[in-house]
């Protein structure tokens, strides 16, 4: 895999979904991203699962140029108050977001139909702002990949970004021909499901995220942004092209999902 690796440092990416707001971060946040910036990995797309997470997001975007900041509400919460809540800071800070996330559907931890239909609920009213703000999606689907689809497209699908899908090609194909991207986290480096995903998708479908302090490389350590550079070279592999070939592909990829909420790549 290694031998058609390019230079460290000159891929120019984005990690497009990084839980950096996570408190573990909170002692050496600043040297994280100087590595991920050593590796090539230049901007992180900062997302949130809590209103205040949301908050410190912007707080560390306005600290750190290479912070691109996210507002959303991860999907178990199921408390409509607490939804109506980050929508509202939505609507406050739109022209400082990169993007809604993450949001989307849990059918892992959340199993009563009741309590789902809820989150479906929820679920729509992100998707309906992401259309009014005209921000991209960063979608949680965990085990709810047919449903966390079917929803976007049936809503017209915004830009939207599946993040560490967990479903299968066939379950991806319809968000693929609406022009819905995937992003890959560095667990697919021990993930079949992932090496399976990557190979049927096609390359102008995938983004690269970290997922950030989790789903590394390794189960048993903490993630950081710079392994999305170990992500190009394991689809590179799979895929049989070069390196530089998927970080130049992601690359545009990246820029048709955030479009002018990026800086210049």
């Amino acid at each position: 895999m290694n031998s058609r690796v390019v230079k460290q440092g000159s891929f120019f990416l984005v990690d497009s979904h990084a839980h950096l707001c996570d408190t573990v971060f909170d002692h050496d946040r600043k040297e994280v991203l100087d590595r991920a910036v050593a590796k090539g990995v230049t901007h992180v797309v900062a997302v949130a699962e809590t209103l205040e997470d949301g908050e410190k997001n912007l707080a560390l975007a306005r600290c750190f140029a290479a912070v691109l900041p996210a507002a959303g509400l991860f999907p178990t919460c199921l408390e409509p108050a607490r939804a109506e809540a980050v929508l509202a800071f939505i609507t406050a800070h739109q022209p400082e977001l990169a993007c809604i996330g993450e949001v989307g559907l849990d059918f892992w931890k959340v199993q009563g139909e009741a309590e789902r239909e809820i989150q479906r609920h929820i679920f729509s009213l992100f998707i309906a702002a992401a259309q009014t703000h005209k921000l991209p999606l960063s979608i949680h689907s965990l085990s709810a990949g047919r449903s966390a689809v079917a929803m976007v497209l049936e809503q017209g699908g915004a830009p939207a970004v599946f993040h560490a899908f967990d479903g299968k090609y066939a379950t991806a194909l319809p968000a693929v021909e609406a022009g819905c991207h995937f992003s890959i986290p560095p667990s697919l480096l021990r993930s079949r499901q992932k090496e399976k995903l990557v190979r049927n998708l096609p390359l102008s479908s995938l983004l690269i995220e970290s997922d950030a302090p989790v789903l590394g490389p390794s189960p048993d350590r903490r993630n950081e942004p710079a392994n999305c550079v170990l992500v190009i070279e394991a689809i590179a592999a799979i895929k049989g092209i070069a390196p530089q070939e998927v970080a130049e592909a992601v690359r545009e990829n990246t820029r048709s999902v955030f479009g002018n909420r990026l800086p210049v790549l």
